[in-house]
């Protein structure tokens, strides 16, 4: 009996185990609530500090006169998306004819980098001797710099000079085509470059995308009498839907971007014909000290981007459904 008083007793001096437990489960509650913004916190700084705030601080020099020379940099408002969009501004020929070139360059440079890749991959994706050395040899242009690459084409096809114009002579073509002052050959050779150099990517891409399509539909399609085309329209296509998207958005914003080929191989020449959206922009901010006006002319060149990727992605959504 004594005993059982004593346990008892022991008992009652306890203190209660639950109380701290909500306590404790609480604070766990809050840091596991707190540890994906814990990872994801260097993602979201270095976000805010390097696109976050340009884009804040490239609103704010749009609306203002800013240059570099003067001391002050006055509120302009809007003044400078007007005069893009003025006939009588001294801004408004240039900027629509960069306009012009950079469309030019993207709508012949986007179908040859969305088929050709593919075409690669499709190639590079059967088994056959010496298939990764192949696969090294066409994605080995990409890891080249557009310095290296601006450089090494404006020398082979040079008029005079280049290499280009003196094997086209040996075998009987025109040995004086003037491949970076003339049009449309300058064209000819800025997407002709940019397609050598960056098919490669797109054909890793392209490869990552046919190694995901179950090879038991291909098998179906053989037993059901598809023919190569048919698996192909029927089978390859849309496996690669959702890679397709990926690379013709890409494509197209890399294409629009494009500056260092038309800065280093044609100098937009003839003229200013080949002279694209973001060299004038460089030209307009850093040249002629006018950070505001080419603040002004980013933000309208990436609206123009937005509009386009947007229908881009609705027109796969609607093929989709």
């Amino acid at each position: 009996m004594a005993d059982v008083i004593e346990a008892g007793a022991a008992r009652a001096d306890a203190p209660p185990p639950a109380a701290d437990a909500p306590r404790g489960g609480a604070r766990a509650g809050r840091a596991g609530r707190a540890t994906p913004y814990l990872f994801l916190a260097p993602y979201l700084l270095l976000f805010g500090v390097f696109g976050l705030l340009p884009i804040l601080l490239g609103l704010w020099l749009s609306v203002h006169q800013w240059d570099f020379q003067l001391p002050n940099r006055p509120f302009v408002g809007l003044d400078n998306y007007q005069e893009l969009f003025s006939s009588d501004s001294a801004v408004y020929g240039d900027w629509w004819q960069s306009v012009r070139a950079t469309a030019i360059f993207t709508v012949f440079a986007v179908p040859l980098l969305v088929v050709v890749p593919l075409g690669l991959a499709l190639l590079l994706n059967r088994s056959f001797p010496g298939r990764t050395f192949f696969r090294a040899i066409y994605f080995a242009p990409y890891v080249l710099g557009v310095a290296v690459i601006g450089l090494l084409w404006r020398f082979l096809l040079d008029a005079n000079l280049g290499l280009v114009n003196r094997i086209a002579g040996m075998v009987g073509l025109p040995a004086d085509t003037p491949w970076v002052t003339d049009v449309p050959w300058a064209w000819v050779s800025l997407v002709g470059v940019t397609v050598w150099w960056t098919s490669g990517f797109n054909a890793v891409i392209y490869l990552a995308g046919l190694q995901d399509i179950p090879q038991e539909l291909y098998e179906a399609a053989k037993v059901d009498g598809a023919s190569a085309w048919e698996r192909f329209r029927h089978v390859t296509l849309p496996g690669l839907r959702p890679v397709l998207l990926f690379v013709i958005t890409t494509t197209v914003l890399a294409s629009a971007n494009v500056f260092g080929q038309s800065f280093l191989i044609t100098q937009g020449a003839p003229g200013t014909e080949t002279r694209t959206v973001v060299w004038f922009i460089v030209e307009e901010g850093l040249r002629d000290n006018d950070a505001g006006r080419a603040a002004a002319m980013s933000i309208v060149f990436a609206l123009m981007l937005a509009v386009v990727s947007i229908a881009n992605f609705r027109l796969f959504r609607y093929r989709e459904d």
